[in-house]
């Protein structure tokens, strides 16, 4: 005979679970039915809060990508004011450097020629586009500082007396204060190469008397730039030099210009684009002459 009644409809387990006739068992049995129930009551509870925490996640989810597009907003808008910043000193440089060209008429012409050159240069020895371009725009600056020196200094035919070669001597400090105190990296760039750029590679230049690698590499480009552009051009106490002649006096030296004044690297490269500095020459000295006509 069978330990279950065959009748399990009034079971106290539930319709569907037999009733057992034997104490023992029925005991274990509802035991282990009252433990299912709760088991059952604690899954739905864990369930209740893991479908809460879901809903937490998904809600902070979507606060994330909120933030997230807001930060992604401001970001460009603060990308966007910084080029316009960017722009705004370059436009500065360029007033700047043209204001000088009122001092010094030939100037307009060398500020734009030393331009070209520097970026050439900076191409020339391994520079990306973007720091090529900035030196490109940083390098009319160089000179800024001449905006200090008396007119009659800066257009005296024949040799400066010392007193006044010392004023002179004085543009790059006053160049670099002129543009010191901006968080651009173009201002910084100009103000490096207004007071370095006459500094010489055996430290023989000035303002500071920097030698070598002491001398930053921006300043080293723009015053090899500065010095063949000064010599193919005609000022009030030298006439202007072809650009053959202009070459053998930078590559070989003479009692004024030495070979030892450059960086041997750029010195390097110069010789081999040498051309180019020509072509440059040319074209922008076409230009300007051009501009004068019309």
């Amino acid at each position: 005979m069978s330990c279950f009644d065959s009748n399990d409809a009034g079971s106290p387990l539930g319709p569907g679970i037999p009733h057992v006739s034997n104490p023992n068992i029925q005991h274990q049995l509802n035991a282990v039915n009252s433990q299912l129930s709760r088991y059952a009551v604690d899954l739905k509870t864990m369930l209740r809060r893991e479908a809460k925490k879901t809903k937490q996640v998904i809600r902070v989810n979507q606060q994330l990508k909120a933030y997230a597009h807001d930060l992604k907003k401001s970001y460009d808008a603060e990308q966007r004011k910084n080029q316009e910043l960017e722009q705004a000193y370059a436009e500065t440089i360029v007033r700047l450097s043209l204001a000088s060209r009122y001092k010094d008429e030939e100037t307009g012409g060398h500020i734009e020629r030393l331009s070209h050159y520097s970026k050439k240069m900076a191409l020339c020895i391994g520079w990306g586009e973007e720091p090529a371009c900035q030196l490109f725009a940083a390098a009319p600056m160089h000179d800024v500082g001449k905006i200090g020196i008396p007119d009659a200094i800066l257009g005296k035919k024949g040799p400066l007396e010392e007193e006044e070669w010392e004023m002179v001597k004085q543009h790059p400090a006053l160049g670099a204060s002129l543009l010191m105190g901006s968080s651009s990296p173009l201002l910084k760039m100009a103000r490096e190469v207004a007071l370095t750029h006459h500094e010489r590679w055996d430290g023989s230049g000035y303002p500071h008397g920097l030698k070598g690698d002491q001398i930053p590499l921006t300043g080293r480009i723009v015053m090899l730039a500065d010095h063949y552009d000064a010599l193919r051009s005609q000022r009030p106490y030298k006439p202007s030099f072809s650009h053959k002649k202009t070459c053998d006096l930078m590559l070989t030296g003479n009692d004024r210009t030495k070979p030892s004044h450059f960086d041997p690297q750029l010195l390097a490269a110069f010789r081999e684009i040498h051309g180019e500095f020509d072509m440059i020459f040319s074209r922008v000295t076409e230009e300007i002459n051009g501009l004068d006509v019309l």
